[in-house]
């Protein structure tokens, strides 16, 4: 078996799902922390994003549940000038892939929009943003 055939498109869509979901709820958390310091009436603000935060947790879970059947690990990540770099293992086969920051900006704002559950109709075609 070729290593083109150990590791499918959709294994390192799953890969970049994952990176993107941890940097999702980090920033939730992030703004989070930020809101309650600053707001006089933080409540509602930080209501509506924990129940975004728990969104992206139920997401990450079916991504880690996935990860087990496939035999999917991402082992070691480091942040770039241009991006995240990731290491990761699938059935036995280390590989790697690379998020620029652009793509991370993009997708990550979709996402947020998504589990903020605003309307992000025009962006149907993103495979990162379906269940």
């Amino acid at each position: 078996m070729s290593i083109l055939e150990a590791i499918t498109p959709e294994d390192r869509m799953y890969v970049k799902r994952y990176i993107l979901l941890v940097l999702v709820i980090a920033a939730y958390e992030r703004d989070c922390r930020y809101i309650e310091a600053n707001l006089k009436t933080p409540g509602p603000y930080i209501d509506t994003i924990k129940l975004a935060i728990n969104r992206a947790w139920d997401d990450l879970k079916d991504v880690k549940k996935h990860f087990r059947s496939k035999g999917l690990k991402v082992y070691e990540q480091n942040s770039t000038k241009i991006g995240i770099h990731a290491k990761f293992m699938c059935r036995g086969y280390r590989s790697d892939i690379e998020l620029r920051w652009e793509f991370i900006t993009a997708e990550a704002s979709v996402l947020m929009r998504k589990y903020l559950e605003l309307d992000i109709s025009m962006y149907e075609d993103n495979p990162l943003t379906k269940k």
